[in-house]
């Protein structure tokens, strides 16, 4: 994957959990990194459910099912 496409989920992914979680928003540049962050998360819980992503569309979701996981935690730890 080219790093402009990985740049471009991750900022798709951080976005989207952004409105998912009701935020403030973070930013570009905070949103990739809630993405790129969140695509590990995502692909390392998807990969122990059994579940894979091999699309473009696959992979926004992978990482936006993280980055909702890292939100969510970073907001129970803040509480």
């Amino acid at each position: 994957m080219s790093v402009i496409m990985f740049l471009f989920i991750g900022a798709i992914a951080g976005w989207l959990a952004g409105q998912i979680m009701k935020g403030t928003g973070f930013g570009l540049i905070g949103n990739i990194v809630i993405g790129i962050v969140g695509s590990v998360i995502g692909g390392l819980t998807f990969s122990l459910l059994g579940l894979s992503s091999g699309s473009l569309i696959g992979s926004i979701v992978t990482a936006t099912v993280g980055a909702v996981i890292l939100l969510y935690i970073s907001r129970v730890v803040k509480s």
